[in-house]
């Protein structure tokens, strides 16, 4: 019998917005903070917040444990909003100060163009294990910058300003990221990088943007 092919008409979602994440443990104790935390960010999609179509959770891999989700999004303002609320937002305020011995890390496809990635105490994954990574600094700092070039209208979990001291690249005491948070960089993809790549001061020189 001939297959019965199909395709998903998106005419109805032209913001749409596709996003893959991860929280990897990457010492012992990351075990405790995947169990812990992992859950309690995961079961809140069961609200339905606003703007989100599906949720999916998807197993990486199970050593070492790896655990993840796709998520499907109206538009880029409805996962902002969400990622901004609570339990997601101390959530995320924790994991900057604190990794906890797990890396996370997101990519994000847009369907009107754009692909945004971020890998925080990761080792190389997805877009990164084939394209240079730059410091997720400046107009890199968020999603909307990085793919929109734009700041949020949402107040930032964290502004960059409070991430870093001014003008020397290290944490407040305060925080401690392991390592800087990286962004992978596709030439002709995402033009926000080209002056980053060309320059690596670039970025400290512009105006701070809202997470």
């Amino acid at each position: 019998m001939r297959v019965n092919r199909l395709t998903a008409d998106l005419s109805g979602y032209p913001d749409l917005v596709v996003i893959m994440l991860g929280m990897r443990v990457r010492r012992p104790k990351g075990m405790l903070r995947l169990l812990g935390v992992g859950p309690k960010l995961y079961r809140s999609h069961h609200d339905r917040p606003d703007g989100l179509l599906l949720h999916e959770d998807i197993v990486w891999s199970m050593f070492p444990p790896h655990w993840g989700a796709r998520q499907y999004w109206r538009d880029l303002e409805s996962l902002e909003r969400w990622t901004r609320s609570e339990p997601h937002r101390i959530w995320w305020q924790e994991f900057l100060r604190d990794s906890g011995g797990t890396g996370f890390w997101h990519e994000a496809y847009f369907a009107r163009g754009g692909i945004d990635s971020v890998y925080d105490d990761m080792a190389p994954h997805g877009l990164a294990r084939f394209a240079p990574t730059v410091p997720a600094r400046g107009r890199l700092f968020s999603t909307r910058g990085r793919v929109r070039g734009t700041t949020s209208e949402f107040e930032p979990v964290i502004a960059e300003s409070a991430y870093y001291e001014a003008g020397n690249g290290r944490s407040p005491d305060n925080m401690n990221p392991a390592a800087p948070q990286q962004h992978a960089h596709i030439p002709g993809a995402l033009t926000c990088c080209e002056s980053a790549l060309a320059d690596p001061g670039a970025n400290d020189r512009r105006p701070v943007p809202d997470q």
